[in-house]
């Protein structure tokens, strides 16, 4: 556990008084990371007002086709807000989290289209992803390392493009098949096949 997670028994204490909870009963993200005085620091830390990429994306109870569905591409899986979630949980067992939230956060800066908004997110991804002084820094080669430093003079939303492929591509290579065979993949597998088997 690293040590900006929270152990299960904080977790679920601080998602109980959460407004916005964002876990469901039927998935493994019950168990997620999201602590409030966490949250609150990591806020107040920020000179900007943006709002942070949230630890689960909403979604609804995926049917027993989409969980099926997700062994079959890795493309699929990244697609579905459930698939994402659940993936991201297994991640967490592996200590790459980091690599989705980074993946998430590029996806978040592509919406963007208001220039200081752009500069502030960029900036933040940078020091959060990229910096080798960030507890969350992901693996990416020299060569993408450069072409970033090069492109943060003047940040667009489409700065980390080379990054974030790197990192699905690791995701895909490296942590898609052993989430395919994990527990968490595997009994939420058989707990919706048999949810549909009974309905």
């Amino acid at each position: 556990m690293s040590r900006h997670e929270a152990s299960p028994t904080t977790v679920q204490a601080a998602s109980n008084h959460r407004p916005n909870a964002c876990c469901f009963c039927w998935c493994c993200c019950c168990s997620c990371s999201w602590n409030e005085d966490r949250e609150r620091a990591w806020r107040a830390s920020r000179e900007t007002k943006l709002e942070t990429i949230p630890n689960c994306e909403a979604c609804t109870k995926p049917t027993a086709e989409e969980v099926r569905g997700w062994a079959q591409s890795f493309d699929k899986l990244m697609k579905s807000p459930a698939g994402r979630n659940v993936f991201r949980e297994f991640l967490r067992t592996e200590y790459s989290e980091e690599n989705m939230l980074f993946w998430l956060a590029c996806e978040e800066l592509k919406t963007e289209c208001n220039k200081h908004t752009i500069d502030e997110k960029a900036r933040m991804i940078y020091e959060d992803y990229i910096s080798i002084l960030s507890p969350k820094e992901v693996s990416l080669d020299s060569r993408v390392r450069e072409v970033i430093n090069r492109k943060m003079q003047e940040p667009s939303s489409h700065t980390f493009d080379d990054a974030q492929l790197q990192i699905y591509t690791l995701m895909h290579r490296d942590s898609y098949p052993r989430f395919l065979n994990s527990a968490i993949y595997k009994s939420l597998l058989q707990s919706v096949s048999r949810s549909s088997s009974e309905s």
